[in-house]
């Protein structure tokens, strides 16, 4: 115990702690920072009778470590150190260091927002930046900041083994960084790519008990197999009872987060001296535990994360290659104890390519949990709050929209929104704000069982390797009692009578389910409403019928259909809990649902349907289409026509087409487009160069089509109230709306610095081409005879094309006088002899410029 690497940093640590009231601690895995942090802090004078609050992202993590430091303590669990985890309290007025997973530091924020009685805040392991840790660090740095002063501050304590630290520092204003080097021994990293063949990839379950029966043989100790999933673990544990007798002393622990505790501990106890182990694991084990024993790490590189889709509105498990750091963290597992090995399942060119560190939960996570957290602490906007990587607004946006379709929040008066006292009521409940109101529901409409059963089977991974999606059919294995899977069956039911007691325990004077609203119901349709109340974006109506691929429109505006011919392709409404978004075929995948009775739209579902005036330019049509819609999301129930409607929403449909579709729709001639040409070239040279003669005195528009489109509604749009269709559009003069930008002076302006043509010698006015840059003068050769210098616009000579007497291009120049003495002669020679009726002199600055002919010339002078 003497030799762990922490020691060597503690004096320094606890000098910072005294100095300062923030700090962070970088530390190898396996230098002992978990448990012996807390207790050398313990007797700290700064800490006096407050106690120590120590995060850890994981709930095995959080109850192992708070039985270690009590072992070390020679007391038992509930003592001095003490823990609480999701359904497990070990605490009593003796404890002073209290170790507990992230989300509960954020209720006991919302319940004590100064946390009384806390004297240090650690958030253990905070490299994982899960989205309860972001959001648990920007409510304490403003507890403190809000609540505590100098004579009774909160201290704060960020501990981590690998960190990107730099926004971390900026964010908690710079404070002490204390490096642990640790100490571990050298590790033997081994890379066994896939091989390269021409069918499909090896499953990984395969390659791994490969590398598996590979490392029993080669090395000696125990196995760390990091995988990606429960479903990989239990393929690759299958794969080696099939292969390896009982006999053979190896055992084979599996380790993720849904394992009870006895069959976790189980996975990370030392075996016996006879015996190697097998430890199946998913990225739980990367840090935050000590499993003994380990030699060997075999690594398959991928790691599970769910990621939220704001299309689908939809959180999938994502299978992805874990980042570098992760991987660093994973092989150091094999040399806590000894020199070891590790066996990458990929390349050493492939490691190089991998992202340096996973990225963090809030920036990939649904933010519907996080928006009722801020909401309750009473924040208008996550601004409000100190964040190292800020919720994304757009995101943030969208989790709103969900929290006021549930009708967890409220508007005010000031056009912003706050918690209802519904809303208060979910905010307490430690679960997704669907699941809460669908328990709120069920508990309301007097269903509790039903609603927590519904819950239990969709808060977790899908029970059932089923072929229909049909949600009915697992209540109906749930409430059976037959032997099979009873081991999982009873899981379910555990979970669902948590979620009772939960709802049961709390105090609530929110009123029970109008009853005019509730006719009788059957368990299916209690069950349908229920997940329709919980999912009210994924109501969907059946809009085609042709065999066995029918089309269900989506409230949320998506389509989706089953992945195979299911019985309730027979429904025409259907309330679904889960889709999975497709990337190989159109639309989406329909994986959990119930048939939906749509009579009880008209009852307890009836505040989802709205009434709606639609008005949206048909591109098909080439018209303005208006109509009253009764709606369910986007879901159409009903439509009529409207033949009269106010010019501000003719306007508003007319702006939102053009925006959508760009600035080509609207009618552009060629008048138009080379005036705007004379502005934008005019405008942008002022950026560039000084202009004599251009003024700034006034604002000048931004005529890019960036500009235009940005102000379309105050040049344009105030102009279409009475457009309707394609043929009254084209009758907008765009010319005139776009001069009515400038000024007088300006357009003065416009036509001295930037004027639509140029007189050349020969007497004629030449239109310049402005689409170019610069300008393009283009003009017969005889027609600039006599001139020695190149036209000039906004004080740049323009692009000479000089054309032959057919008015093809002989020569482009911006320097005339260079043509005359260099180039002219070359072009002389080769068209005088297939233009002879044209002049074509040897001194050609002397000559008469013209346009006409020699005999054409002789005949004017004569007369």
């Amino acid at each position: 115990m003497n030799t762990l690497p922490i020691f060597d940093v503690l004096p320094e640590l606890i000098s910072a702690l005294n100095q300062s009231h923030t700090a962070i601690l970088q530390a190898a895995p396996g230098a002992g920072k978990t448990t012996q942090v807390p207790i050398a802090l313990l007797n700290e004078p700064w800490l006096g009778e407050q106690k120590i609050i120590m995060l850890e992202p994981r709930r095995l993590a959080a109850r192992s470590a708070a039985e270690r430091m009590a072992s070390l303590l020679n007391e038992p669990v509930g003592h001095t150190v003490g823990y609480r985890i999701k359904l497990d309290t070990k605490v009593s007025r003796h404890t002073k260091i209290e170790v507990v997973t992230e989300g509960i530091l954020n209720r006991m924020l919302q319940t004590d927002p100064a946390l009384e009685g806390v004297g240090l805040v650690i958030f253990d392991e905070f490299h994982e930046r899960s989205l309860d840790a972001d959001l648990g660090l920007a409510l304490t740095l403003q507890s403190r900041e809000y609540f505590r002063d100098e004579e009774q501050p909160l201290k704060l304590l960020v501990m981590s083994a690998t960190l990107d630290s730099q926004a971390l520092c900026q964010l908690l204003d710079n404070p002490p960084v204390i490096c642990s080097e640790g100490r571990s021994y050298p590790v033997d990293i081994r890379y066994f790519a896939p091989p390269k063949t021409g069918g499909y990839p090896e499953p990984i379950e395969k390659r791994v008990v490969r590398i598996i029966q590979q490392a029993l043989q080669d090395e000696h100790g125990s196995l760390l197999v990091f995988l990606p999933g429960q479903g990989e673990i239990r393929r690759v544990e299958s794969l080696l009872a099939d292969q390896m007798p009982s006999s053979s002393g190896v055992i084979v622990a599996p380790l993720y987060g849904n394992l009870n505790f006895a069959e976790q501990q189980r996975a990370i106890a030392p075996s016996s001296n006879s015996q190697r182990k097998i430890v199946l694991a998913t990225n739980i084990a990367e840090t935050s535990l000590t499993i003994e024993g380990i030699r060997v790490v075999i690594d398959a590189g991928l790691s599970r994360q769910a990621i939220y889709d704001p299309i689908t509105g939809m959180t999938r498990l994502v299978t992805k290659k874990a980042s570098r750091a992760a991987t660093d963290q994973r092989a150091g597992r094999a040399g806590r104890l000894e020199p070891g090995v590790c066996y990458r399942l990929w390349s050493q060119d492939q490691q190089q390519q991998l992202s340096a560190f996973t990225p963090p939960e809030i920036s990939q996570a649904d933010l519907a949990p996080l928006a009722l957290q801020l909401f309750q602490w009473g924040c208008d906007t996550p601004q409000e709050l100190q964040w190292i990587d800020p919720p994304n607004a757009g995101r943030y946006q969208q989790a709103c929209d969900l929290l006021r379709q549930l009708g967890a929040l409220e508007a005010t008066t000031h056009n912003t929104y706050r918690l209802s006292p519904y809303g208060q009521h979910m905010a307490q409940l430690p679960m997704h704000p669907r699941l809460a109101h669908l328990l709120i529901t069920g508990k309301s409409i007097g269903a509790l069982a039903l609603a927590a059963d519904l819950a239990a089977l969709l808060s977790e991974r899908d029970p059932l390797k089923s072929n229909t999606a049909d949600i009915h059919q697992r209540l109906t294995w749930l409430r059976a009692n037959t032997p099979e899977s009873q081991h999982l069956r009873s899981s379910v039911k555990q979970q669902s009578q948590r979620f009772q007691q939960l709802i049961t325990s709390q105090e609530s004077d929110l009123p029970p389910a109008e009853n005019h609203l509730m006719a009788p119901m059957d368990i299916a349709q209690r069950a349908s409403l229920l997940v329709a109340s919980a999912w009210p974006d994924r109501i969907a109506k059946r809009i085609n019928n042709d065999g066995t691929q029918q089309v269900y429109q989506l409230a949320n505006g998506r389509r989706a259909r089953f992945y195979s011919p299911d019985p309730l392709n027979k429904s025409e409404w259907l309330a679904i809990a889960e889709v999975i978004q497709q990337e190989t075929t159109s639309g989406d995948r329909i994986t959990l649902a119930l048939a939906l009775d749509p009579l009880l739209l008209a009852g307890m579902l009836k505040p989802l349907i709205k009434h709606e005036t639609a008005v949206e330019w048909s591109t098909t049509n080439g018209r303005l289409v208006a109509e009253e819609q009764t709606k369910v999301g986007a879901i159409i129930l009903s439509r009529n026509a409207l033949s009269q409607l106010p010019d501000e929403e003719v306007q508003a449909a007319i702006s939102r087409w053009i925006k959508t579709s760009g600035l080509e729709v609207l009618p552009w001639n060629a008048t138009t487009h080379a005036w705007l040409a004379r502005v934008r070239f005019l405008i942008n040279s002022a950026n560039e160069r000084s202009i004599n003669g251009f003024s700034r005195e006034e604002p000048w528009p931004d005529y890019s089509d960036a500009g235009l489109l940005a102000s379309l509604d105050s040049w344009l749009i105030p102009y279409l109230g009475k457009v309707r269709n394609q043929h009254t559009l084209a009758k907008i003069d765009l010319l005139s709306l776009l001069k009515n930008q400038l000024s007088w002076s300006q357009l003065q302006t416009v036509d001295q610095l930037a004027p639509n043509t140029v007189s050349v010698p020969s007497g004629q006015s030449i239109t310049l081409d402005y689409s170019e840059t610069p300008p393009v003068l283009a003009v017969k050769l005889q027609s600039m005879f006599g001139c020695t210098s190149t036209p000039v616009v906004c004080g740049a000579p323009v692009k000479l094309h000089l054309l032959s007497p057919a008015g093809r291009p002989l020569q482009v120049t911006q320097d005339l006088a260079h043509f005359w003495k260099h180039v002219y002669p070359e072009v002389k020679k080769e068209m005088k002899g297939r233009y002879p009726k044209h002049p074509w002199p040897d001194d050609p600055l002397t000559a008469v410029a013209t346009h006409r002919t020699k005999r054409a010339m002789g005949s004017s002078q004569s007369s």
